[in-house]
């Protein structure tokens, strides 16, 4: 049976969810979470909000694999857009993930960048692909790019500019990196969705509770299609 697991960083973004698919079977509370369990379709899927920041984002993606064994990792959520063609309720694709909050430039190495990995880490292209015809079958603009995480939200102009000029980035989280080098490591394919809720910058904070609840279903609604080509 395959097994997949779904992961978002807040309860507000796995709710709508585990409103589509059917009843859950189950649930397990493991390192503070609660892991929901459904079969759907003769595939198991295994559905969790790791809570904000990348160290809970990189518990509940190790547990999803090492505990539940789930053969693929879709996260979904919401995030800061940083690039000008980003508004909000758009859906970002993110192709390769770092984390902004890195820095151990003082060694010579530059920003992003951890010994024995690297500073960007690309997301599974088959996976990908899946997402490209969801977004094609469904007449939705997907748009792709590279995600920033690190722990802090972003709120500032300047910090937004910041994290542009050194890593190119289109938008800006707290999880999605550490769900990808947990996926990188165990060679387990992840895809990284985010639905645009706010611009990142001064009116963040603002925006960020209006739309989150709007921004979540898109995505819901997007992995749930997703769900459907890969069972």
């Amino acid at each position: 049976m395959k097994k997949i697991g779904i992961i978002g960083a807040m309860e507000e973004e796995i709710t709508p969810l585990l409103e589509l698919f059917p009843p859950r079977n189950r649930a397990t509370l493991l390192g503070g979470n609660l892991f929901y369990h459904i079969v759907y379709k003769d595939t198991e899927i295994h559905i969790a909000y790791s809570k904000i920041g990348k160290v809970h984002a990189a518990i509940t993606a190790s547990t999803m694999i090492l505990r539940f064994g789930c053969e693929k990792v879709i996260f979904c959520g919401v995030a800061g857009g940083l690039r000008e063609d980003l508004a909000v309720g758009d859906l970002l694709l993110g192709t390769k993930l770092c984390q902004h909050d890195v820095d151990i430039s003082a060694f010579g190495h530059p920003l992003g960048f951890i010994p024995e990995s690297r500073v960007f880490i690309e997301t599974d292209e088959s996976l990908n692909a899946i997402a490209r015809q969801v977004a094609l079958e469904s007449n939705l603009t997907l748009k792709e790019g590279i995600i920033a995480s690190g722990d802090a939200f972003i709120h500032s102009r300047e910090k937004k500019q910041w994290i542009i000029d050194n890593f190119g980035a289109a938008a800006v989280e707290m999880e999605g990196a550490s769900v990808a080098v947990v996926c990188d490591s165990f060679k387990v394919p992840c895809c990284i969705l985010r639905s645009i809720s706010d611009s990142a910058d001064g009116s963040a904070d603002v925006s960020f509770d209006e739309f989150l609840e709007s921004s979540a279903k898109a995505g819901a609604d997007f992995v749930k299609k997703m769900v459907d080509r890969l069972v």
